[in-house]
Order: C-alpha cells, then structure tokens, then sequence
C-alpha cells in the first residue's frame, strides 16, 4: 500500500507527539535516497527516517541500524550544516497531499536565528527531500528537476519551492451529500465503484477505495451505472458516513499478512477480503513501517548496490561457460584421432599409386575385416611423403590437445563452480562489508581490478553470522568464500562439527561443540541453516552433508572456499527463514 494522505495525517500526529521540541544531534545518509536524523528532546525523539525512495518513500522513527558509507554524499553534508542542532518545531501536511514539512529553528553562520525546512515529498517516482531556507528557496533537495525533466514544475537550488500542482480532485472531507449526489448521477457509462472513488477523491490509496467500494456496495467493482435514483440517493448517505468514519474514526497501525507474510499495511480495519489475510495490529506507525519494509529495504539497497558487481560476475560466470562448451566440442573432436593415423598408414602403403597433384586416393582399407576400399582427400599442394606426414601430424596434434584440453576443462569447471558460488553469495549480501569482502576476493582472484576506490576508505571485515541452537550450541555461518576458508580452515576446532548442503553451492557452516557431540536437534538447525544459506533456500528436501572439521581439507591452490571432505554423513531437510530469524544472534 502506498501512503496515502489519510494514513500519513496519523503517522505525522504520531510523530509530532514524541518529536516536537527535539534538536537535531546527527545527521546521516545511510542510501542515496535516505536520510536519518538522530533527534533528542524532552519527549525523547529518536532516529527520524526519510527516505524518498521511489519505491516505497516515507518518513517514520526507526529502530533499525543502518550502515553508514565511507564518505558522506554531498547532500548530506549539507544537511548537517544547516540543520544540527536546530529545533524541531513543527511537523505539517498540506490538506489531503502525500507531503510532510518539518520546519527546524536554527542559526545561521552569523549567529542570527532563522528557520530552515525539510519537505518530504511522497509521490513514487518523483519522490523528493528539499531544503528550503526561511524565505522559501530551495536551497538544495535529492532529486533536482529541471525545464527538460518537467515543464510544469521545476526544483532547482536557488528557486522558490512551490507545491506539486494539484490533481483537481474533490475532497471526501468536503464533499456535500448535492455534490456527492450529482457525481453518481453523471456515471451513465460502465463505471466501477472503486475506480470511481479513486478517480473523484484526493488522498485516498487504492486499498481504501476498494474498502470503501465494499462497505458501501458489498462488492469492490460494483458498476455504479446500474444504480436507481434511490438506490443512489442510499449510496450517498453511505458513503458520507463511511467518508466520515475515515476522516475521524481511531486509526490503528496494522499490518496484513498473507501466508504469515507481510504483505500490505493499512491504519482501518479491513473486510473485503474476507479471511484470505490475518490483520495484525502494531503498537505504533513508525513501528509497522520498521516491520513491514525492514526486510524489503534490506533486500531492495544491496540489490541496488550490488547491480554492477553482479553484471560483472554474470558476464564472466557466461563467458567461462562458453568457453567451457567450445574446449569439450574440440575435446570430442580428439577422440577420432586414430583415423588419423589409419589414414596415414593407408597413405604410407600406397606412395607408389600416388602422384605428385592428386586430390584423393581411393584404396583398401586394411584396417576395416571386410577390406573395403575407403576414399582419402589429399592436399595436391604438397607431395604423396607430405600428405602421410600430414595425418600423423594431426594425429599427435589430437592426442597432445585431449591432454591439454582435458586439464583445462578441469580447471574450468573448477572456475565456473567458483563463479556460481560467488554469485550465489551475492545474492545472499546484507551489509556493505560483505560485498566489500566479496570485491576484494574477486580482485585477489584477478577476476576484477583493482579502481580508484583503492584510495577510499575501507569498512572493516565482516564476521560470519552467529546463530544459538535450541540447545544453546553456537552455530557460525561464513557470508562469503573468504569467511567459508577462516571458518573451516582457521577458526574451527577438529572435533567442531562442519556441514554444507550437498552438491550445491552455499555456506559452511560449524557448530562449536568440541570435544561434545551436539544433539540431534541441533544438528538438524544447523543443517537448516546450510540449505536455507545456499542456492536452495527456496527449495524443499534439500541434502546437506555433515562430517567433523579435521576430515575436511583445502587443496593446495584451491579457490576460496573450495574444499573436500571424507567419512560423511547426508541427511534431507527443508530450509527454514523463520527458524534462521528466531536463532540469530549477530
């Protein structure tokens, strides 16, 4: 769902209530469309998110810990000269508008006091944050939009901010029961109720006018060209009232879950669909929107981030592909060598019926037990000596490339295989240090070079993920290749115990229990963990091996993460999110 003005009108009372009075402590700018303002007051404050993503833009309070990069975009070092330390005064919304103004008192660099602005604009695609100074120009915003990008309405540093142009639609809080009357009337064509509802009134989201369609109707696309005039005239006493419900009535934040997933958030109750979803009510709207996206935002930045890394490591990961499947074509040419070398014998046997100019030699083939006569080519370039010489050539020419072809098929599959775990990992990034640490590995490799962000600050190496069992065993999970080696190789004791799914790329994964042999349940978690962390997370029965640390061994000039193992044993298990959720630690 997205915000609409009746959802944001709670949420930003809701925000003026625990933010008003408070001073801005820090500002930063975890994603390039977001911007987080640590706040602290007499009512508390808190982290202030805004984030004018285009898909899913909107400002809350938030619990979650966002990852700083390693230098801050210009736009917020801006932000951080003119609003740190600067007061919250008021948080607005322009009547029925997707907009938030959250005015700050402030001190401008010659000590005077003056106001400042930041406008959240929550309009999908053309989603914006801009600053305003107190005489109304934009001092700068997220997204500038110049005569080019819109004719109608342009942001640019130094310009008065001005409102989006409004949609011409009427208010459902205005609306008299004449007007109301008069616009169900005007509905002679096929028209359905809540395209109707959402066509005619501002500020409304088009799960609200489904809402509306069935309270009212019974059904959400009842065609209101089919109305009476007393049926319209009972429709527009409805409608006035269910208006009046949505403007006034107590909102409550609630999530709405399908197959125990989030799947869409609403701030009323709603019926229309009939026991196919669970509502869940949610303690604040800051808190919904931190339960709802938390996860979608997570998946939606690294996505994002890791668009170009991927397109680098899918072009290599074909190539090598192809490559692979032209070496096994000339690799199936190599096994007819020995025609080749019959055909040089044949040749050989036959020089005296040879002359000097002649394209083929038709002769017995002695090698075949029927003695049938066979046709040879020959090259009438070069003399009968040259043309045997010729077969046995190509002859050890097919035996030496099977040899060569043979190791390097062998080493390109090993490549391949390491390409795909690499993209498998890549799907699985959650921070900015892992694909960091999943960078350098590539650059360490050779597969990428290294750029001019050699230069930049570098975060920190990530650590694997700790998980607790149900027994209260420690479980570690390696993010990457690099963190398979340390934990397998380095960090793991002998008697530990090492699982990875079987024949499928994934994570290691080690229960710390040595000397202990851990129970069967915890045995099982951990193998739910190695089949939900590798490319089978989505499947079902998927085998995972499990054997103690020292009877697995890294090859010597093996890639990262590749390792074998002996004396194991298999068992089937289904992956599981929520269990993985429930056993996290870090």
């Amino acid at each position: 769902m997205p915000i609409d003005a009746v959802f944001l009108e709670s949420l930003r009372c809701e925000l003026q209530e625990q933010l008003l009075a408070c001073r801005v402590d820090k500002v930063q700018q975890p994603e390039r469309d977001t911007i987080l303002l640590s706040m602290r007051g007499p009512n508390g404050g808190g982290k202030l998110l805004l984030t004018a993503s285009p898909n899913h833009p909107r400002i809350q309070l938030t619990g979650l810990s966002l990852e700083n990069p390693a230098q801050p975009p210009m736009f917020c070092m801006l932000l951080r000269k003119h609003l740190t330390g600067g007061r919250l005064v008021s948080i607005s919304q322009p009547p029925l508008e997707r907009l938030v103004e959250l005015t700050f008192d402030c001190i401008d660099e010659m000590g005077t006091p003056c106001q400042k602005k930041l406008i959240l604009e929550i309009m999908g695609r053309s989603s914006n944050l801009i600053l305003t100074g107190a005489d109304g120009r934009i001092l700068d915003c997220l997204r500038r939009v110049d005569f080019e990008m819109s004719e109608q309405r342009q942001v640019l540093p130094g310009l008065y901010y001005h409102l989006p142009p409004a949609q011409g639609k009427h208010s459902p809080w205005e609306t008299s029961q004449e007007d109301l009357f008069a616009l169900l009337c005007a509905q002679k064509t096929q028209k359905m109720a809540d395209s109707f509802l959402l066509e005619t009134f501002g500020g409304l989201s088009p799960l609200l006018c489904r809402e509306l369609a069935y309270e009212v109707f019974g059904q959400v696309d009842f065609d209101l060209s089919r109305l009476t005039d007393a049926q319209r005239e009972s429709a527009t006493g409805k409608l006035l009232a269910a208006f009046e419900r949505l403007h006034t009535g107590e909102k409550t934040p609630t999530i709405l879950l399908r197959d125990e997933r989030p799947w869409d958030f609403t701030c009323v109750p709603i019926r229309q669909y009939e026991g196919l979803i669970t509502q869940e009510p949610q303690p604040s709207f800051s808190a919904l929107l931190d339960t709802f996206y938390a996860r979608r935002d997570s998946l939606e930045r690294m996505r994002q981030k890791t668009q170009a890394l991927r397109k680098a490591l899918t072009n290599l990961h074909n190539r090598t592909a192809r490559k692979l499947a032209n070496q096994r074509k000339e690799l199936e040419a190599t096994f007819d060598r020995e025609r080749l070398r019959r055909l040089g014998d044949i040749v050989t046997a036959n020089l005296h019926a040879i002359s000097r100019g002649q394209a083929r030699l038709t002769a017995v083939d002695f090698y075949d037990p029927e003695m049938k006569e066979i046709d040879i080519p020959l090259n009438p370039a070069i003399s009968p000596q040259q043309n045997a010489a010729k077969f046995y050539k190509d002859y050890q020419k097919a035996k030496t490339a099977e040899k060569v072809l043979t190791g390097q098929i062998t080493k390109g599959e090993a490549e391949l295989s390491y390409l795909a775990s690499v993209l498998d990992e890549l799907s699985r990034v959650e921070s900015e240090r892992d694909m960091q640490d999943i960078r350098q590995e590539l650059t360490e490799g050779g597969y990428l070079r290294e750029t001019g962000q050699k230069k930049k600050m570098k975060l920190p190496a990530s650590k694997p993920m700790v998980f607790r069992s149900s027994d209260g065993f420690e479980i570690l999970v390696g993010r990457n290749n690099r963190q398979n080696d340390f934990l397998t190789c380095k960090l793991a004791q002998k008697q530990d115990i090492w699982l990875h799914t079987q024949k499928i790329h994934g994570s290691h994964v080690i229960i710390a229990c040595a000397p202990e042999t851990p129970p069967d349940r915890t045995v099982t978690e951990a193998m739910q963990l190695a089949a939900y962390f590798s490319q089978a997370r989505e499947g079902q029965n998927v085998p995972v091996d499990y054997t103690r640390v020292k009877n697995v061994k890294k090859p010597a000039g093996a890639k990262p993460g590749m390792v074998i193992y002996d004396h194991y044993s298999t068992a089937v298990v289904t992956p599981d999110a929520a269990l993985a959720e429930k056993l996290r630690e870090g």
